[in-house]
């Protein structure tokens, strides 16, 4: 039930870190890791494991995205080719 829910809330709203994830589903950060473990073996995702700092305190997590998926290109203006 919750690893749908994770890889619906990424296919909507694209790259995000664990942490984004487990804070706007209301699902716990255990929870959340364990179905994005599930994602990732199955292929579903691509997941990193990142480092930030809070307040010069190191936080680790995971970043993770749809696999295979191609952001489309921002709206606006594109130099033209030369």
């Amino acid at each position: 039930m919750t690893t749908a829910k994770v890889l619906e809330y990424l296919k909507k709203h694209g790259q995000l870190l664990d942490r984004e994830i487990a804070d706007a589903t209301k699902i716990s950060i255990d929870d959340v890791r364990a179905s994005l473990s599930e994602l990732s073996a199955s292929g579903d995702i691509s997941r990193c494991a990142v480092t930030s700092y809070v307040k010069g305190k190191a936080v680790e997590g995971f970043q993770c995205r749809i696999s295979g998926h191609v952001p489309r290109p921002a709206p606006g203006r594109k130099p033209a080719a030369k």
